[in-house]
């Protein structure tokens, strides 16, 4: 696949038009939100930078191989790097500091959450999916068992893990674009739509990488900056800096306790389950570890990600306290007052998830906020290219491609496909952004956790250590986590209330993790020893041959090349 000199200068006229179609709602919208030079010009300069990464590397994508998985040629640090990119999501920098600003030691939940599945990932699960070879969690998946089924399974729970995902970055873009350059909600959420599909349509998973890292390196550097001014105000000490947020916040001491956030046991357990088997089942974290030479690459890139991804977890926490501190509800600049049934309530500037962007401006003035802003923006980029880029692989590569041509679609055909998907995910990322704009992005981003730890994590771990899982166990578990998972989502505050506008909840918990994931497992084991089925023997008998490729990597080399 390699591109024409007409389509790259179609990408380069799309983003002007881009740029020129919400020219009008930008200048319409000052009086809302003045215009802030330092932080367009910043954010122009990045799209500029990023876009031009995109050129380039199209011009590198020779095959399928070279779009999915950058050939398999970056490096585990490099790798390391854009994992912590991809993993370090507008959730987490913007979601996570504003729930440890309205709701304090909760917010902590997220951090270790987020965190503690990485190990889960180095020791079990990267080598392992790396030696497999090939290009998606759907690959490793259907191994040993039938394509079809297994592979519509794969490919069903990775778009929905994808589109939820999708939903929190767009929602954290669009009330972002709004804040920086004044402009309405619904034209920001397009924005940022068309952009993610200008990158994957035309970069693929090199410019994807490239995005992803510099990235990592800006807003960890960012994210280290701020928190150094925080604790220097506090003289170094956190004990300082809590006394300090204790005596603003309205809740008190009450915000270094737990029950801010979470409010139940089955809730606090529920949503660490998911977020720490999630990671493993996140199908554009998966897809990472193709674009490696090797296990030892992949286990050291595993290694360098989590490194980074903790310090920055750390940082967040700083950051949500330094908020409270910094940003005071007596600043018109970053509240509003309005009033609710006769009583006068300060609403942020953007909302609570734009917490993070006021302290950089309180911190370091207008030319701090632009940085901030166009790497918070950077985040969202480049999580949302990984995302769409899986999600477009799940249906072309899985699909279309390895069920629908059972293996004999050309390269050309594939790619078709895969580009028909991003432009579709793109149009249901800005519906869903639109419709989802009032949640927090920390939290939306645990319900896509929820559904990989229910749908996508049973099936790797039975598939890849229990010789006993057939087809069958395998589509009917995977099947049962992820419908539950869903059903129960709707059918909790989240949707049912929060989305949906009814009184109350039927199911009672925010987050289904607790219950879908057992329920996954067990009926992936007994489906699987109830099937006597000819297909059944198959199975169990390819075991062997997957676990020692899984171990030892023979043979991977090849298949990636298919």
């Amino acid at each position: 696949m390699n591109f024409s000199g007409k389509t790259l200068w179609f990408s380069a006229l799309s983003m002007l038009a881009c740029s020129g179609a919400f020219a009008d709602a930008i200048s319409g919208e000052v009086e809302k939100q003045p215009l802030n030079m330092p932080a367009i010009i910043m954010f122009l300069i990045f799209v500029g930078m990023t876009l031009g990464i995109t050129v380039w590397a199209s011009m590198q994508n020779k095959s399928t191989k070279d779009y999915y998985t950058a050939g398999g040629g970056i490096s585990g640090f490099k790798n390391g790097l854009a994992i912590a990119g991809d993993y370090m999501s507008a959730a987490s920098f913007l979601g996570i500091s504003a729930m440890v600003f309205t709701s304090g030691y909760d917010g902590l939940i997220y951090s270790t959450g987020f965190l503690v599945g990485w190990p889960i990932v180095l020791f079990l699960v990267a080598e392992r999916l790396r030696n497999l070879g090939k290009f998606t969690f759907s690959d490793v998946a259907a191994y040993r068992l039938a394509q079809t089924p297994v592979r519509l399974f794969a490919a069903s729970g990775s778009i929905l893990v994808v589109i939820f995902y999708l939903i929190a970055q767009m929602v954290g873009a669009g009330k972002l674009i709004q804040l920086l350059f004044g402009m309405d909600y619904i034209y920001a959420v397009i924005l940022v739509g068309v952009l993610m599909v200008c990158y994957v349509l035309f970069g693929g998973m090199l410019a994807t990488t490239w995005v992803q890292i510099i990235k990592a390196v800006l807003l960890l550097s960012g994210a280290t900056f701020m928190s150094f001014m925080i604790l220097k105000h506090a003289g170094f000490s956190f004990e300082t800096m809590f006394q300090q947020a204790t005596a603003i916040h309205e809740k008190g001491t009450d915000i270094l306790g737990p029950g801010g956030l979470v409010k139940n046991p089955v809730d606090a357990l529920s949503l660490g389950l998911a977020l720490m088997f999630g990671t493993a089942g996140l199908p554009h974290i998966l897809m990472r570890f193709f674009t490696v030479p090797d296990a030892k690459e992949a286990r050291k890139s595993v290694f360098v990600a989590t490194g980074f991804i903790g310090y920055f977890y750390l940082l967040t926490f700083i950051i949500g306290f330094g908020a409270i501190i910094f940003v005071s509800k007596e600043n018109p600049h970053f509240f509003t007052a309005v009033l609710k049934e006769g009583k006068t309530v300060y609403e942020m500037v953007g909302g609570t998830n734009m917490a993070a962007i006021h302290l950089a401006e309180a911190l370091g003035g207008n030319l701090f906020l632009g940085f901030i802003s166009a790497v918070a923006f950077a985040t969202i980029l480049a999580v949302v290219a990984g995302l769409a880029l899986s999600g477009a692989s799940a249906v072309s590569h899985d699909i279309y491609a390895s069920v629908v041509r059972k293996g004999q679609a050309t390269q050309e055909e594939e790619m078709r496909v895969s580009k028909l998907t991003t432009l579709t995910l793109g149009v249901l990322a800005i519906v869903f952004g639109v419709m989802f704009e009032k949640q927090n992005v920390a939290f939306m981003v645990g319900l896509a956790f929820a559904i990989a730890a229910s749908a996508n994590f049973p099936v790797l771990m039975l598939s890849m250590f229990w010789k006993g899982l057939t087809t069958k166990g395998a589509v009917a578990g995977g099947f049962t986590g992820l419908i539950l998972a869903l059903v129960l989502i709707v059918l909790g505050p989240t949707v049912w209330v929060s989305v949906l506008h009814n009184e109350s909840a039927i199911f009672p918990y925010a987050n289904p993790a607790l219950f879908s994931i057992p329920a996954a497992f067990i009926v992936g084991w007994l489906v699987s020893l109830m099937d006597k089925s000819e297909q059944a023997r198959k199975d169990k008998e390819g075991f062997e041959a997957q676990y020692v490729r899984s171990m030892t990597g023979i043979g991977a080399a090849d298949a990636s090349d298919h």
